[in-house]
Order: structure tokens, then C-alpha cells, then sequence
């Protein structure tokens, strides 16, 4: 953003200055001698939850060493990727108390909704000068990883994927077709996880 561009108000909006390497070691050092998080935005600046993130995030801000000559490393991973995976995850288990399947597919594109919500409105905030990332592909990796780090394994259902919604519609009707003609009772039908479980336990 040119720094001639002003924002609503008309003032001249800032850059917002990101944090060296050197004070996010330091920050981790100091919250590990028990300096509270409220200490450190007072001494360092920036919000709470900017050193909080760098507080989850030491393990992996140990290991980085950045170039000669270099200060200034982005953050790992911004606040907005943290904020939408908490907010697909609230999401997620929404749908799981309404008894709603998930998919894979049905997940990465939520994420990509939130995420565009979230861009949008750190956008209108902080002006185009915000270190939001230019774009988020919700890939099966990415899917991976979330779901390692969220635990959500128990609430995606094989017998959700994607698929096409005209079949699906179709097999509906001669499901119940078959149903109604061969006067199956409620217990007899099936699922097939569920038949795969129950065989599993005698195998």
C-alpha cells in the first residue's frame, strides 16, 4: 500500500512494523522466566495475542535461524490462519451436535470461506499495509495437518465424501424403492462403516 494512501478516518495509515527475530527470542526468553504476557506488550508493544501466538509458536522459532543480515522474519503462521482454524473447528462440532456429516471437501471449502471473511475484514481495518497472506489453498496437506492438530478424526465420515448430488438424489429413490418393496424393517438396513466395525470385532 503506498503510504500516501490514506484510510476512512484520512489520517495516513502505518505500516504495521513486525517483530524482529532477535525480540521474538527474547520475548520467549523472558516468558519462560515467568514474565507475564500483560509485561511483555508493555515493553515490546503490539497486542496480547501477537506475543501469545509467538509464545505457541517458540519450539519452532528456537530452530530458525535467519540469514546474515537479516532481522525481520514474518511470523510462522499470522493470527488470521490461527483464528479460522478455531473457527472451523467450533464449526465442525456445531454440525457434529445437529448430527450433520463432514467431509474432507465439505471442510476445506468452509475454511476457504472463513478464511476470505477474516482477509476482508483485517483488510478494512488495518488497510492492504496488513501482513495477511495473499492467498489460502485448504490442500489435502493442509487438511492433514489440521486435523492432527485439532483431533478431529472421529468427526469426519467416510460415507460423506463428495460426490455427485444428482447420483446421490437417484440412489435415494430406489433406496426407498427397495425398501417399501421388500419390507425391510430399520434394523435390518446398514451402514456400511458401521457393518465393517461390527464384523471387525469377530474377525
Amino acid at each position: 500500500m503506498d503510504p500516501k494512501v490514506k484510510d476512512k478516518t484520512g489520517e495516513k495509515k502505518k505500516p504495521k512494523k513486525m517483530i524482529s527475530m532477535e525480540a521474538k527470542h527474547e520475548i520467549i526468553a523472558k516468558h519462560e522466566r515467568s514474565v507475564r504476557i500483560i509485561d511483555l506488550t508493555n515493553e515490546y508493544g503490539r497486542n496480547p495475542s501477537t506475543k501469545s501466538t509467538i509464545i505457541k509458536q517458540k519450539e519452532a522459532i528456537k530452530k530458525l535461524q535467519p540469514s546474515k543480515g537479516v532481522t525481520i522474519i514474518s511470523k510462522l503462521r499470522t493470527d488470521i490462519y490461527d483464528e479460522m482454524e478455531q473457527l472451523l473447528l467450533l464449526w465442525i462440532k456445531e454440525k457434529q451436535l445437529a448430527g450433520d456429516s463432514v467431509s474432507e471437501a465439505i471442510v476445506c471449502e468452509k475454511a476457504g470461506v472463513i478464511f476470505q471473511d477474516l482477509k476482508r475484514d483485517v483488510t478494512e481495518t488495518e488497510g492492504e499495509s496488513s501482513q495477511v497472506g495473499e492467498g489460502f489453498k485448504a490442500s489435502r496437506g493442509w487438511f492433514g495437518n489440521f486435523k492432527k492438530r485439532s483431533g478431529i478424526h472421529s468427526v469426519i465420515h467416510g460415507e460423506a465424501s463428495s460426490g455427485d448430488i444428482k447420483a446421490v438424489e437417484n440412489f435415494i429413490k430406489v433406496y426407498e424403492k427397495l425398501i417399501s418393496e421388500e419390507g425391510y424393517l430399520p434394523q435390518q438396513v446398514f451402514n456400511c462403516d458401521e457393518t465393517r466395525v461390527i464384523l471387525g470385532k469377530y474377525a
